[in-house]
This record gives structure tokens, sequence and C-alpha cells, in this order.
């Protein structure tokens, strides 16, 4: 299903219409959206082209920050948010920043059972105890290369997947949850059966993957996908990303230090920034799990045409990784055109 949005309350007037409608909703080209805007149709339409072609499900918002004009795809829709979700959980540790209960300078000893499966380097590097790191230094790991031992340290310390979520609810954030380390999240997605606190050495871990014959991680790769834990429907990000930059969820001294780290990621140069030109400034989070590929941030447009928020889920694909990346790259670039040439009033 698609909608198209022009403002917030336009967003929640047509959700109670289609709530209500008694012809149901089923074709993903429906389209909701205002008789005279044109130009937002097309652009929906085009979004919606290029999600044809991923052999999966396609999610996304777009949205125009100094107008709010905004497009989202299948925004009923839970995609897994794999490393994306990395985002909500600094959220939450700058909250706790701002609000005295701990500081960015505080230390953090690693133990042998925080080095964890996935994406990072510290897993690589330290294999024997004794490693301290300040907060600061684990919320970078955790967002610049989406270091996953990193990530469940920065987890514990926003005080876990509890307090990221209550955060949400107190934004209004509704459609996305934190419930898994990454730990456990690597694990369910393999069939490894982990503590639920995801404290589990390298060696135990690499102990229980053995064990499991093609047919479990098949079907542990399964019930991942229909799991809507650690999942967000598009608009949701979208929103908790709106509220960041507006400043409603973070003092401006850390709602500054998350979006400029956020344009020092290094990771998915191929998908929102893919083929944008490259001078074009873009703060983004990416996350990569079994069939599911995304990328979430901001695009910084030129020639003072305002901000664009981006979010691109793609999911149940069975492409290769640079195809899917190819697709949030080719969706990026038309939400970068239409609001260029057209930044509204």
């Amino acid at each position: 299903m698609i909608t198209l949005l022009d403002s917030r309350s336009k967003y929640i007037a047509v959700s109670i219409a289609l709530l209500l409608s008694i012809a149901p909703v089923t074709a993903s080209s429906q389209v909701v959206a205002p008789q005279d805007d044109a130009g937002l149709q097309r652009l929906l339409r085009e979004i919606e082209r290029i999600a044809e072609t991923s052999d999966g499900t396609v999610g996304v918002a777009a949205v125009h920050i100094e107008t709010g004009r905004r497009v989202i795809l299948n925004p009923d829709q839970r995609f897994p948010m794999a490393s994306t979700y990395k985002v909500p959980i600094a959220v939450q540790l700058l909250t706790r920043v701002d609000r005295g209960e701990i500081s960015l300078q505080d230390m953090v000893e690693l133990e042998p059972e925080d080095l964890h499966p996935g994406s990072g380097t510290l897993t690589r590097l330290f294999d024997d105890p004794g490693v301290i790191l300040s907060v600061h230094n684990l919320l970078e790991l955790m967002l610049l290369i989406s270091d996953n031992s990193a990530t469940d340290l920065t987890l514990a310390t926003a005080g876990g997947s509890q307090a990221v979520n209550s955060r949400l609810q107190e934004l209004g954030i509704v459609g996305l949850s934190v419930d898994r380390p990454t730990s456990v999240l690597i694990a369910d997605y393999v069939g490894v059966d982990a503590p639920e606190d995801g404290r589990i050495s390298m060696e135990r871990y690499r102990e229980l993957r053995r064990e499991l014959d093609e047919a479990q991680r098949e079907e542990a790769a399964k019930a991942f996908a229909a799991d809507l834990r650690d999942t967000s429907t598009p608009g949701a990000m979208a929103a908790l990303l709106e509220a960041v930059w507006r400043g409603e969820a973070l003092s401006t001294e850390n709602t500054e230090l998350l979006l400029d780290i956020l344009r020092r990621v290094e990771t998915g140069r191929s998908r929102i920034r893919g083929i944008l030109p490259p001078d074009v400034d873009v703060g983004h989070k990416t996350g990569t799990i079994g069939g599911s590929t995304n990328d979430v941030g901001y695009i910084h447009l030129p020639e003072d045409a305002g901000h664009v928020i981006v979010v691109a889920f793609v999911k149940d694909s069975e492409r290769d990784v640079p195809e899917r990346e190819r697709i949030i790259a080719q969706i990026s670039r038309a939400v970068y055109d239409y609001f260029l040439f057209d930044p509204g009033s």
C-alpha cells in the first residue's frame, strides 16, 4: 500500500479514512493523495516503479523538512531495521547524557562476553580482557563503522531496550521498537540459542553455530523474517529522524553531535549516497541482514533547497546486496531531484 502525505495532520486523516474504509486495501499500486499535488504523485509513482524491481518489499519515507511535504511507500509495513536501529539507541544514550545520568567521558571496560559477531572491529582487534573505551568512543564505533560489540555496550549504557522504547513513546514515535542486543538478533537469525542479555563469548557462539545444520539455519532465517521485534515502519523511522533534526529529541549540543557523526558514517556509500552528485552532503545509517538492506538519513540539498529525510527499507529480497543498494540509490536520487527542483515555499 502507498500513502502520499503533505502534512502530519493529513497523514492522520488519511490513516483514519483507510481504517474506516469498507473496501479492502490490497494492491501496492493504490495511491491515497491530495488531488492538487501532481508533483508528489509523480514522485510516488516513480518510487513505486523502482521498488517493483526489488523482487521483495520496499518501504520508503521521504520528508522535506522545511515544508513538511512527504511521501511514504508501504506505511503500515514493519521492516527489520538491522543496524539502522542504532539510531534510536543513540538517541536514548544521548538522552541519558542530557539528563546528567551518564557522561560521554565515562569509561567502559570490555570483557570477553562483550565481543560479538557481525560488523565492526572490536571483535577482531581485542581478544583479551582489559580494554577500556569511553562512552563517546562506543557511540562513534556503533554509528561510524556499525560495530556490533560497541552497539551492545552502548545499548546497555543507554539503559537497555526498555529504556529506548520508553524514550520513543515519550517522543510520540509509534511503529518502531528496539528489542534485542545485536548479539541476540544475529543469533536468532542464524539459529543460535543465545542468552537473553546477549552476553556470549565468541568461542561459545562459534561452537553453537557449528552444531546447526542447513535446515535449522533456513528455518531460523524464515522465523526471523516474520519476527516483529527490532522492526520499524518507514514513517516511524522518519518521524524519529525529524524529531532529532528539529531538536525535539535532544539538547542542541547532542543534536549537533549526533548529526555530525551521521555525516561521517563510513558504511553504505552505494545506498543513499550512491548516485547523488559527489559534493552533496549526506548523514545516514545503514543496516543489512539476510534479505533486508536499509539506509536512513538526511540529504542536504544544494542551492538553499532545504533538507530531505530519506528512509529506505528493502526486505524479503533474494537479489544480491549490490542490487538492493542500487534500488535505494535510485529512489534517493529521485527524491533528491524532485525536492531540489521543487523545494516549495
